[in-house]
């Protein structure tokens, strides 16, 4: 491994502990979902290991408990899991033009909520490197902790279980707070985006949508005006 690489490498392993910690917590809860589905602690492992997205398995484990058909998964799956998409053509922006298409592969195999969020607030051009650092333990702490919530998960009272769940929105203040402090624009924008989310939340027909459908319909029309208004200019980004 190239000395620069190594460096990148152990940096996201580093900033990559607080998401296997937090994911290691969360993942019980999915496990929880995978054993009342009637997976094994192997199958739902198995599941994370291939996916790593909380949304899209939830969604995938609730069709198989209501026994419903391929057809209904695959839909289900695609929109709890289609805000990805969005983040996969942002971080494609993020790395060098000389980034080959095998590491943009591996970066996009794991282009979860955090590793993304982390992977976004790198200055300059992301090196994949620093992303495989995060992956490396990202990926088994979902994995582990999903595993964990099918063999253990019904032992804990429910109180214990739901606490669980709350471990991640520390994490994404911590993604959040660092550039809202540095930015008066990025503030307001994440102010905006969170009001506008709860409004979309409440008011009708938006109130009926699935969570991923309002989430690119935010992250579409928020950041297509921020663009627009307050555009990046390009040395600012250049490494």
């Amino acid at each position: 491994m190239h000395q620069e690489n190594k460096s990148w490498f152990l940096r996201g392993l580093r900033d990559g502990v607080p998401i296997m910690l937090g994911y290691l917590a969360v993942s019980f809860t999915l496990g929880i979902a995978a054993r009342n589905a009637g997976l094994t602690a192997f199958q739902a492992a198995l599941t994370s290991l291939l996916n790593n997205a909380s949304a899209g398995e939830y969604a995938g484990f609730t069709v198989i408990r209501e026994d419903a058909g391929y057809v209904e998964m695959a839909i289900m799956i695609f929109v709890a899991n289609a805000r990805y998409l969005l983040m996969s053509c942002a971080l494609s922006q993020k790395l060098s033009p000389k980034t080959g298409l095998v590491p943009r592969m591996i970066v996009g195999f794991d282009i979860v909520d955090e590793v993304f969020g982390v992977s976004m607030a790198v200055p300059g051009y992301l090196n994949p490197w620093y992303t495989y650092g995060m992956m490396s333990l990202a990926i088994p702490g979902w994995t582990l902790g999903t595993g964990l919530g099918v063999v253990m998960g019904n032992a804990l009272p429910a109180g214990v279980t739901s606490a669980l769940s709350v471990g991640l929105f520390g994490m994404f203040v911590a993604i959040i707070i660092p550039p809202a402090r540095k930015s008066r624009v990025i503030a307001g924008i994440v102010v905006i985006s969170m009001a506008a989310s709860y409004a979309l939340f409440k008011l009708p027909p938006f109130s009926s949508w699935s969570s991923g459908m309002r989430v690119i319909l935010l992250t579409v029309v928020i950041s297509g005006a921020a663009a627009t208004l307050f555009p990046v200019k390009e040395e600012d980004h250049a490494a």
